[in-house]
């Protein structure tokens, strides 16, 4: 059974209901780290969350949800291991894990509705990493990303 965070804020909630839900009957075992209603709320700690769950290695892929997309891949790139990428059609979702083995999905609810993330979820999920010259580029934004952190500190 495979395992999977999932995060939005207040404008992917619905969004996220959905795809939890559809997870849920495929046998997805699918941990919900908020948010929990379309109140308001501000998308960063949920992402964050989200992210540090996956750069941990505690859950292996995750999928975040909020309105265009954008701030969550922005806040999830900040994490150390994390390649989030925004996608907006089953292409995209498939490209991502093929050629840069993208660890957190994110979906803008705007742009993407519900029958259209539920079969990209379900290609990203079922799309593997195709290594070889992919390999080098996800290596170099490795080292990219340790010579930042070396510079931090």
């Amino acid at each position: 059974m495979s395992k999977l965070l999932i995060a939005s804020d207040h404008a992917g909630f619905v969004l996220k209901e959905k795809l939890k839900e559809y997870l849920d009957k495929r046998g997805f075992v699918v941990k919900d780290l908020g948010t929990y209603s379309k109140e308001r709320c501000d998308y960063p700690e949920y992402a964050y969350n989200l992210a540090k769950g996956v750069s941990s290695g505690e859950h292996k892929k995750g999928i975040l949800i909020c309105k265009s997309g954008i701030g969550n891949s922005i806040v999830a790139n900040k994490v150390p291991g994390v390649r989030a990428a925004l996608c907006y059609s089953i292409k995209t979702a498939k490209l991502s894990r093929e050629h840069n083995d993208s660890n957190i999905l994110v979906l803008g609810s705007a742009f993407v509705k519900a029958d259209l993330a539920k079969r990209m979820v379900i290609a990203w999920l079922n799309t593997k990493f195709l290594g070889g010259r992919h390999l080098k580029r996800v290596k170099l934004i490795n080292m990219i990303e340790h010579k930042i952190r070396r510079s931090a500190k």
